[in-house]
């Protein structure tokens, strides 16, 4: 454990932008189940509207480092793949 005020800050601090960080790669695989669901379930027009909330999400984590952008992009394609199927 450190012993030096600003490392005991530092540490604090690490923490919280883990748990945000989580929360936030949680979310988006939380919306991609949803997408598969919908996909599954041949709800064409669900499965839209979440692929465009995903779209929105896995841009921002890219361009925030929590994925890298090839990572955000390969998802994002293998999701629109899997809509084009449906239709």
């Amino acid at each position: 454990m450190a012993n030096i005020k600003s490392a005991e800050k530092k540490i604090r601090v690490i923490n919280k932008k883990t748990m945000v960080n989580k929360m936030a790669k949680s979310e988006i695989k939380t919306y991609i189940k949803k997408f598969e669901v919908a996909v599954a379930e041949g709800d064409y027009a669900k499965a839209s509207d979440l692929l465009k909330v995903i779209d929105r999400k896995l841009s921002r984590a890219a361009h925030k480092n929590l994925l890298h952008k090839n990572n955000a992009a390969r998802k994002m394609s293998r999701l629109q793949k899997m809509l084009n199927n449906v239709a």
